[in-house]
């Protein structure tokens, strides 16, 4: 598979997005992606530092990363503009994804950090993390051969009010709710998605199906996917009143009569049955959809409920004129980020930095991101065989798709393949072989 556009090499991403950053900070941040990318063991900034080269300046690079955490819309911009733009230049339209997630952290005196809900518990069944939380705006990238990945670009940080008072003043920010805090990130989608001039879709978790963010997307005209509530207060579409019959005041918005999604489910008459592809998998799926109203969306909405073997299930999208199968398709790919969340924790590192200023944990984290929404980018027109090589495991499948754990380690391959062909330039000294090759044995060890 070849690569349809071209890309600027990763020495330019760093650069291009560190350029957001004064002059002498910018080179600081260049190096340290690079790190980011090169560190292994722990993944600390420490490690980013002693990976980039730059353990003289380590100071200087906690400024940096704390630089950037302040400095991330102009950034994730950059990261827009540089490495996205090309690998959705011919969608259709763009799908946003909005989720928060957790990170966990040690010690009572990093700033913002505080107990919150854990959506992983595994084996022990803990049902609270001690940690940061993040709201993460995530763009849906469909491969033609991997199927959807979610590329995190921007997030912010949800500080618990009674969490606000451990940070100082000086840095202390408002208290903001997630459902703000997604606004906001809606609000920059707009500004800088918005200039590739597509159609911009929202697809969230059911938490954030709320007036609050609704409302706000409808105004800046995106349309939102979501799953809806069971209870929901749904109304019937308003009556059609002829101009000249129309009486002084607005035309209604919502019906006069109550719709209960139980009821509808309960009929046996109205299901459709139709085949879709989710997940990657040609399924099939029982259905059946209408038009209501709904206050908290604003207007009119399409409902959609699937008959599931655990129940009926229920979801809306804010445009009426969207197909069942668009809808399906997009609640199907929600689940992408969860995929992007795991890896960025457990391949990328994100949580380990060990920083305490609240505006570094902002920095760490978006490090994290951007270290793999690039990676996902550098991968993404190469072959399979450049990016793993599955013959020292004949036990593996070779259809099985590279993992992000797999595209990194070739990213990395690469990079260092760069640095020892740089360090053999004509005319080059013994001890400058040496220098390199204590390098890399330092990186490997």
């Amino acid at each position: 598979m070849t690569s349809s556009h071209p890309l600027l090499t990763p020495c330019q991403w760093f650069a291009r997005l560190a350029s957001a950053l004064d002059r002498r900070s910018a080179p600081r941040l260049a190096l340290l992606f690079l790190g980011a990318v090169l560190a292994r063991g722990r993944r600390t900034v420490t490690s980013w530092i002693r990976a980039a080269g730059l353990s003289d300046q380590f100071r200087p690079c906690y400024t940096s990363v704390a630089a950037a955490g302040k400095k991330a819309g102009t950034i994730a911009a950059y990261l827009v503009l540089a490495v996205i733009k090309p690998l959705v230049s011919g969608a259709e339209r763009l799908t946003l994804a909005l989720d928060d997630t957790p990170t966990r952290r040690y010690g009572p005196h990093v700033q913002g950090a505080g107990i919150h809900h854990n959506p992983t518990p595994g084996p022990a069944g803990a049902p609270y993390v001690y940690g940061h939380v993040f709201v993460v705006l995530g763009l849906l990238a469909i491969h033609p051969a991997w199927g959807v990945i979610a590329l995190p670009l921007l997030s912010r940080m949800y500080v618990r009010q009674k969490d606000l008072p451990g940070i100082d003043p000086k840095h202390r920010p408002a208290f903001r709710t997630k459902l703000e805090l997604a606004v906001e990130l809606l609000r920059w989608a707009k500004l800088w998605l918005g200039l590739l001039g597509k159609p911009l879709w929202v697809v969230a978790d059911g938490a954030y199906a709320k007036r609050d963010v609704l409302k706000p997307a409808k105004a800046l005209g995106m349309t939102v996917v979501s799953r809806l509530r069971c209870d929901a207060a749904l109304w019937s579409l308003p009556p059609v009143v002829p101009a000249d019959q129309r009486g002084p005041g607005r035309p209604r918005v919502y019906g006069t009569e109550r719709i209960s999604l139980a009821k509808r489910a309960g009929q046996r008459r109205g299901w459709t049955t139709e085949a879709f592809t989710l997940y990657g998998e040609r399924v099939t799926k029982r259905y059946k959809t209408f038009l209501a109203t709904w206050r908290p969306a604003g207007g009119v909405i399409r409902v959609v409920l699937v008959d599931e073997p655990t129940g009926w299930r229920a979801y809306f999208c804010t445009d009426p004129a969207a197909t069942v199968a668009d809808i399906l398709t997009t609640v199907a790919d929600r689940f992408s980020p969860e995929i992007t969340f795991r890896d960025c924790k457990e391949v990328v590192g994100a949580g380990q930095q060990q920083v305490r200023f609240v505006w570094a944990n902002i920095g760490a984290f978006h490090v994290c991101l951007w270290t793999f929404t690039m990676t996902e980018a550098w991968a993404w027109g190469r072959p399979v065989d450049e990016l793993v090589d599955r013959s020292a495991s004949p036990w593996d499948s070779p259809l099985r798709r590279p993992s992000h754990a797999d595209k990194r380690r070739a990213w990395r391959r690469a990079l260092l393949g760069a640095e020892i062909r740089a360090a053999l330039h004509p005319g080059v000294t013994e001890e400058e072989i040496q220098a390199t090759a204590e390098r890399l044995l330092r990186l490997a060890a």
